[in-house]
C-alpha cells in the first residue's frame, strides 16, 4: 500500500468566516479554489475548507502547525487580530507552543522546534 498525499478536510458552520480565517489570518497560501471550497498549503500536506458542518469540531481534535519563529509568528497573529487562548511557552517535553483556536472552536496549536531538540536531530546511526 502507498499513500501519496494527505489533506485535512474541515466542513465549516460559516465558510466565509472560516475562508477569511484561514486565508487573511493565518496567511495560508491558496492550492486551488473550486466550487463550496479552498484548499490550502499547510506544509507537506493540505487543509481543505468545503461543504458546510453542523455541529463544529471535537475537543478531541487538534491541528498541529510547525512555524520557524514562534515569537513572530505570535506578533504577526496578534497584529491581524487573531485571539491567542494560550500565550507562547516552553513546553516540558522541550516544544515552544501556544494555542489558538478557529472560528469554529478548532483548537491550533503552533508549535517551534528548538534546535537543540531531539526532533531536529538525526536518528540514523
Amino acid at each position: 500500500m502507498e499513500f501519496l498525499g494527505s489533506r485535512l478536510l474541515l466542513r465549516p458552520r460559516d465558510p466565509d468566516t472560516s475562508l477569511a480565517f484561514y486565508r487573511d489570518k493565518l496567511g495560508l497560501a491558496v492550492y486551488r479554489e473550486f466550487p463550496g471550497g479552498t484548499v490550502f498549503f499547510l506544509g507537506n500536506g493540505f487543509l481543505e475548507l468545503s461543504g458546510r458542518g453542523e455541529t463544529g469540531p471535537s475537543p478531541d481534535t487538534v491541528l498541529w502547525l510547525q512555524v520557524r519563529d514562534l515569537a513572530a509568528t505570535a506578533g504577526a497573529l496578534a497584529e491581524r487580530g487573531v485571539p491567542i487562548t494560550r500565550e507562547p511557552k516552553e513546553e516540558p517535553w522541550g516544544l515552544l507552543e501556544m494555542w489558538l483556536e478557529d472560528p469554529d472552536g478548532l483548537r491550533i496549536v503552533v508549535v517551534e522546534i528548538p534546535a537543540a531538540h531531539p526532533l531536529r536531530r538525526d536518528s540514523r546511526q
